[in-house]
């Protein structure tokens, strides 16, 4: 990855292997301002779903649109986002981002239609909620190897704690203020990703080089020493083989002096002595096709990785994403209309956000303690919670009243949590694509989901205009949810499918192998002795 140099502070962290710390606590505490101002902002623009269908007299559909375009431009500009980071590194990109989400709030708070909020938050915000998250969810898995998910599932709680915080806070804000000068205490909030921004160093991880004085001499006492016995082995084994040939040649009267065999039992000698050679890690790279051009450490990494789709277990994986985010972002644009359409009074209603805020943090800690000690794949826990949250889903279209209503918001938060936290991180696990992919992946997977969260609001919204139900929202919700499960389910299928082919190959490479090896192998002595002696020459000594 090709990223400025500056000075100092300012750049990249050095570190042997992966820390499972160090400045990654910073990183995950730059993660958490993130996710407080893009998700959690994104996800409590509903407490102001009523008053902009009063204000610019449109309907559920028209309002959810806001949403919907800015969630589309989030995940649509994904590619964008990671091409940008590759290109001119992380830290200036999310402080680019806190400036449009900043800039795009602040502005919406003097439209004077919903058309020009389409423009504001949905394409202006949206694209800045990309160029602060994308990046700062990329890094933080850099720096983290062996706690990745506990930690990502913590840091991630920002968007979990922003809810709780901002649902009855601003219900009642706006009460007092409006909702204009609630839209820029918001920007002006946003604006502190800019601040957060700086923390994010770039990590670059290289192994200690190999000494070669002093402490090198006695680390390499032994491998010395194995040298000299195979060299001595190998004179050992010259010497008798020669003598072999020699006493054959003379038992048989034939003229043969022994050269042939002196020649070839020293092209042995060459070939045991190549055996005994330096370690790997004192051969220097051949930069211009050595040892690192076959390894391709020369080669440079992919901006965008487009070709991952033809990854069967990646692209299952992306139809899971896909479906998965119709169920995302409604849930909480409609719960609190639903809830007053259920009985619960005006007042109580907004508390139906906290209630699912608390629970996710519950379900994000509980996820990543979970992911952190699983023996099996993860894909299948996250499988489990999929499935839960679908029919958590189809329980909001039937229950009524404030506990029961309560009852589902808790069940979907713990189990939106645990989906929420997991899904984009566990792109790092071998089982999708694995770490050294993942930032050139990324893009292409959220750009994936795009197109899911265009349509997941406004086909909610029409459904509660013709039902004139909002718990016909919920339906398309669940639907969604269950058919991403089915994607999900088959991506350890895929993935078992391409292992076994791949190690199908490889025993057929390394019997090839061994086929050649033992085709090529160098005659003994003894059988060269009695091939170089002709018939004809027999019956001339005879």
């Amino acid at each position: 990855m090709e990223t400025p140099r500056v000075p100092g502070c300012l750049g990249p962290n050095v570190y042997p292997a992966v820390p499972d710390g160090g400045w990654g606590w910073a990183v995950a505490v730059t993660f958490f301002m993130v996710e407080v101002n893009t998700y959690g902002v994104l996800k409590t623009l509903g407490v102001f779903l009523q008053d902009l269908m009063e204000e610019f007299q449109e309907s559920n559909s028209r309002v959810s649109w806001v949403i919907s375009i800015s969630a589309f431009i989030f995940a649509f500009t994904a590619p964008l986002a990671s091409l940008l980071s590759n290109r001119f590194g992380y830290r200036p990109v999310v402080m680019m981002g806190g400036f449009l989400m900043s800039l795009g709030m602040i502005c919406s708070a003097f439209t004077s239609s919903i058309n020009q909020m389409y423009v504001t938050i949905g394409i202006i915000s949206g694209f800045g909620f990309c160029l602060s998250f994308l990046p700062t969810v990329t890094i933080l898995a850099q720096y983290f190897s062996r706690r990745r998910a506990l930690v990502t599932s913590i840091a991630s709680s920002g968007e979990s704690f922003a809810i709780f915080a901002f649902a009855p806070a601003f219900s009642r804000l706006k009460q007092a203020i409006g909702w204009r000068c609630c839209l820029v205490v918001l920007g002006v909030m946003q604006a502190s990703v800019v601040v957060f921004g700086v923390l994010l160093r770039p990590i670059s991880i290289e192994p200690e080089p190999v000494k070669e004085d002093g402490d090198s001499d006695s680390m390499s006492n032994s491998d010395s020493e194995s040298a000299s016995l195979k060299q001595q082995s190998a004179y050992d084994l010259e010497n008798e083989q020669t003598r072999t040939s020699l006493s054959s040649a003379m038992s048989r009267g034939s003229g043969d002096s022994g050269v042939t065999s002196l020649s070839s039992s020293d092209q042995d000698l060459r070939d045991n002595a190549e055996e005994v050679s330096l370690p790997p890690s004192l051969v220097q790279e051949d930069p211009e096709g050595g040892a690192g051009a076959r390894t391709g450490a020369g080669s440079p990494p992919r901006l965008l990785d487009f070709s991952m789709l033809k990854d069967a277990a990646f692209l299952w994986y992306c139809l899971f994403g896909l479906l998965a985010t119709l169920g995302f972002f409604a849930p909480q644009l409609y719960i609190i209309e639903l809830s007053k359409s259920r009985g619960v009074a005006p007042s109580v209603a907004p508390s139906m956000l906290s209630v699912m805020a608390v629970a996710e943090i519950v379900g994000r800690f509980s996820i990543g303690v979970v992911m952190n000690r699983v023996g099996c794949r993860k894909t299948r826990v996250l499988l489990g919670c999929v499935v839960a949250m679908a029919m958590v889903l189809l329980a909001f279209a039937v229950v009524w009243e404030f506990w029961g209503l309560a009852v589902c918001c808790a069940l979907y938060g713990f189990f939106m949590g645990t989906v929420g936290s997991t899904h984009i991180p566990l792109l790092a696990e071998d089982e999708v694509v694995g770490i050294g992919r993942m930032p050139s992946c990324v893009g292409v997977y959220v750009f994936i989901q795009s197109f899911a969260g265009l349509a997941g609001p406004p086909l909610g919204g029409v459904l509660v205009d013709v039902t004139k139900n909002y718990g016909a929202a919920f339906y398309s919700c669940a639907a969604g949810m269950g058919l991403s499960a089915v994607c999900l389910a088959l991506v350890g299928v895929a993935k078992s499918g391409v292992c076994h082919r791949t190690s199908g190959n490889e025993n057929k490479e390394e019997e090839e192998e061994e086929q050649v090896s033992q085709d090529s192998k160098p005659l003994d002595f003894l059988e060269v002795d009695l091939m170089e002696t002709s018939p004809v020459e027999q019956a001339e000594v005879v």
